[in-house]
């Protein structure tokens, strides 16, 4: 943490106070490097035995504290020469060409190991840093310069992290693209909201690597076989998954978890969403949780504050309800949209907008979504026959209002299963970014309902549920042969449910440019990407959220 300091004040804050990580190639390939100096091998002569004979000694993975220095530290490799120690630090990459051999922060992370072997009663003057990459040694003295950085960068530190204050992030840095956390900090983007300047850098958002699992066949049973999740339907294997692969286990009705694979998943930080036969949200099983209490603590406050709650909610409903209008606009099925229904959206944003309260804003986002549901069915096309007549939709669908609890109809099954599919995203983004999902800003807490997920889903509601919902219907996708119709109500088989997941993770990888930001980025990464914005804004970082919108 000392070496993340002296390299970014603002990365150390966010790893050790926020508690903040996530993989990238640079730190496994340095934990690969590491595997050998990790194991414990060697014991350290004792430093007072002056009258013995200097022995030549290795240690690996020597751990020291100093109480006094207010340091702990595990360091690689210690060669040991009677009292004098000299620290050797593994590095992963080559050796860089630069003054003093090394860059800053690794010599300062050096020397603070110098300090801590000098505490316990040996002399060391001089380390290494060892670059396995292009497997040479370079050595650093540790002269009177070094020692006073290293023990003001661990002071700074401490300092930082008791001040409670995260930095701001490095404007226009080289060391921020290839930075792990550079998708969790959203400097470039941060910095573009508040000034206006130097559009941001696109993050690496290639291929995402892993992506959820669904299992949802009746007494099937998730078990964990090395590195591989196995299901398996009456002892009989029918599929099987990667660790590395699965970003979430998805289980839907009554599927049997075993207990090792369910521990596997929580050391992994891979959370299990548990939804029920008919695809509710029920919760979800993590590990520990995540460690930042502070945006936790941002978040409660803001919700009791009725005035941050509303200008928040203004800005949410009003993207909402933009999003409507631009997915009415895209699938309009005769001509263009008419210009006085374009008229009363627009009148709708504006009101939202100007919103007093909470409760006018519901009945506006009430009034907005009648009049998108009443034109919904133009989104909906027909199969067409030989005359060129256009035969009505086999979709029954109450165009004046929606209906669910339970849905009468298959598209308002769809709907309600699609909400749920987006709810569960939400959620599970929202906790693993830090939120407590179930205290919004907009939707009031309400027992057993994520309330802060219903809040960040409304804009994408539109875009991500509604659109799947058109793809399937539009292409053909289901059919009759989809739904169940049980006493009145309407709900999917499995054979239903399982094309629509299908089409709602292809709509989830899907790649957008974002409005604000001017890059690609897959729709799963832009969820959370928000709901990072919405952290930052709560700390204070930008004044207002920033939703999202398409064009």
């Amino acid at each position: 943490m000392v070496n993340e300091y002296a390299y970014c004040p603002r990365l150390a804050y966010l790893e050790w106070v926020q508690g903040e990580w996530a993989e990238s190639a640079d730190t496994v390939e340095g934990r690969s490097r590491h595997r050998r100096v990790d194991k414990r091998s060697g014991t350290p002569p004792a430093p007072d035995d002056a009258a013995a004979e200097p022995v030549r000694v290795h240690v690996q993975s020597l751990e020291l504290s100093s109480p006094a220095l207010g340091l702990v530290a595990k360091l690689d490799l210690a060669e040991f020469d009677g009292r004098r120690a000299v620290p050797v630090d593994y590095k992963h990459g080559r050796r860089p060409h630069v003054a003093r051999g090394a860059y800053e922060p690794e010599r300062i992370q050096l020397c603070v190991q110098a300090l801590l072997l000098e505490e316990h009663g040996y002399e060391s003057p001089e380390g290494v840093l060892y670059f396995a990459a292009s497997r040479e040694r370079v050595p650093v003295a540790f002269d009177a310069e070094l020692r006073e950085a290293a023990r003001q960068a661990a002071a700074g530190l401490r300092l930082l992290a008791t001040g409670g204050q995260i930095p701001p992030p490095l404007e226009n840095s080289p060391k921020c693209p290839r930075c792990s956390l550079a998708s969790i900090c959203l400097p470039d983007e941060v910095h573009y909201l508040k000034t206006a300047q130097t559009p941001p850098r696109p993050l690496v958002v290639g291929q995402t690597p892993a992506l959820p699992m669904y299992v949802q066949a009746r007494g099937a049973k998730v078990s964990k076989k090395g590195e591989v999740l196995e299901v398996s339907v009456d002892d009989e294997k029918v599929a099987d998954a990667r660790l590395m692969d699965v970003s979430q286990l998805v289980l839907q009705g009554g599927v049997y978890l075993t207990a090792p694979a369910q521990h596997e998943l929580m050391a992994r930080g891979i959370p299990v969403t548990w939804l029920s036969h008919g695809g509710w949200f029920l919760g979800h099983t993590i590990g520990l949780g995540h460690r930042n209490v502070e945006l936790r603590t941002a978040q409660y406050r803001a919700s009791f504050d009725a005035g941050a709650c509303l200008r928040f909610a203004r800005g949410l409903v009003a993207a909402k309800i933009r999003n409507q209008r631009t997915l009415l606009r895209r699938n309009w099925k005769r001509g263009d949209l008419p210009e006085s229904l374009l008229s009363e959206f627009r009148q709708d944003i504006e009101a939202a907008e100007r919103a007093h309260d909470l409760a006018q804003l519901l009945g506006i986002e009430g009034n907005a979504a009648a009049r998108y549901f009443r034109h919904f069915g133009e989104m909906l096309g027909g199969t067409g026959d030989a005359s060129g007549a256009e035969p009505p939709t086999p979709w029954t669908f109450d165009f004046e209002q929606r209906n669910r609890r339970p849905p009468r109809d298959p598209v308002n099954a769809l709907l309600s299963y699609l909400y749920s599919l987006l709810s569960r995203t939400l959620a599970v983004t929202l906790t693993a970014v830090g939120f407590d999902a179930y205290r919004g800003l907009y939707h009031q807490p309400r027992y057993g309902r994520p309330a802060l997920a219903l809040d960040m889903m409304e804009p994408f509601r539109p875009l991500l549920a509604d659109s799947v919902l058109l793809t399937l219907v539009n292409n053909g996708e289901v059919d009759a042969g989809d739904f169940v119709t049980v006493a009145g109500a309407v709900g999917l088989n499995e054979r239903g449910r399982r094309a629509v997941i299908a089409a709602f993770e292809r709509r989830m990888s899907q790649e957008v440019t974002h409005p604000l930001f001017g890059y690609a980025a897959q729709y799963r990464q832009i969820v959370e990407i928000q709901c990072r914005l919405l952290g930052r804004h709560l700390l204070g970082e930008l004044e207002q959220c920033p939703h999202f919108t398409t064009r």
